[in-house]
């Protein structure tokens, strides 16, 4: 598992997904879950930043809604399935409330991290 976090960060410091955080208000534990081909996959827990935040008043609108609005459109476009949510950057004041731990160090993400 360590290994596998290890992997994990170093692979997203590279990508500039994350960077290391020094002193937070908000801080996940990292979760380790086996996926089904026995490898791992790191998640973090924002379960205590998730009940601090505010409901959102403007609920998104249902696949059925999203489908017929882009119907008889000629594109369609969507984000890349690898790294989707890596793509939308997060307001740099909001970077450290996405803040986690490791064994070696704490990070938090420059982008929205894909929540499982």
């Amino acid at each position: 598992r360590k290994t596998a976090i290890e992997a994990e960060v170093t692979k997203l410091l590279d990508a500039q997904f994350i960077r290391e955080v020094h002193y937070t208000t908000w801080l996940a534990n990292v979760v380790m879950v086996r996926k089904s081909n026995g490898k791992w996959r790191m998640c973090t827990d924002y379960t205590n930043l998730n009940k601090a935040c505010p409901k959102d008043a403007y609920p998104l609108p249902n696949i059925d809604q999203l489908v017929d609005g882009a119907s008889g459109h000629k594109f369609l476009s969507f984000l890349d399935a690898y790294s989707g949510y890596n793509q939308i950057r997060m307001h740099p004041q909001d970077e450290e409330k996405t803040a986690f731990i490791t064994e070696t160090a704490n990070y938090c993400y420059r982008v929205m991290p894909f929540v499982y």
